[in-house]
């Protein structure tokens, strides 16, 4: 039987997303998300646990969407982990875990910033709410969201 590194969140943006290009021109949108959870602690009291995820959508789609993207707003995120290290400036490991973007749905009341949706060509189209799929660049997904057959480990 195969692995699955499948993802799904809604959160908040922490901060206006950074779109940056790599030196061969691979666009890459990144921003922090918060999720928040709530529960009762052990003496009853309602209480909340926030987590902070870093985002990362390339290509395409994350050009995209790049300028529907700002802070405070929430959005539901479908992606997978990915897991990098990297040396600090003192030499010590470092790990770091992203969530890499397949598909962004912007969430919201109607009529307040989420009536477009953009697809990984950057067509606009209008409706109720903003989705992007991605594909290509990084993230091993067609431009449904789905997995390529190639990438499958049976």
């Amino acid at each position: 039987m195969g692995s699955l590194n499948k993802v799904l969140l809604i959160g908040n943006l922490g901060k206006d997303p950074e779109l940056r290009y790599t030196p061969d021109g691979l666009a890459i949108l990144s921003f922090p998300m918060a999720t928040t959870e709530y529960f009762n602690d052990k003496s009853g009291a309602k209480t909340e646990r926030t987590t902070w995820h870093n985002i990362t959508v390339f290509g395409k789609m994350g050009q995209s969407i790049a300028n529907y993207l700002t802070k405070g707003k929430q959005i539901f995120l479908e992606g997978k982990i990915r897991t990098s290290s990297y040396d600090d400036k003192d030499g010590v490991k470092r790990y770091r875990t992203d969530i890499v973007a397949t598909n962004i749905v912007l969430l919201g009341a109607k009529g307040a910033g989420s009536g477009a949706e953009i697809t990984e060509e950057g067509n606009r189209n209008e409706g109720s709410n903003y989705a992007a799929q991605g594909g290509g660049g990084e993230s091993g997904y067609g431009s449904a969201g789905h997995q390529d057959d190639d990438d499958i480990p049976f």
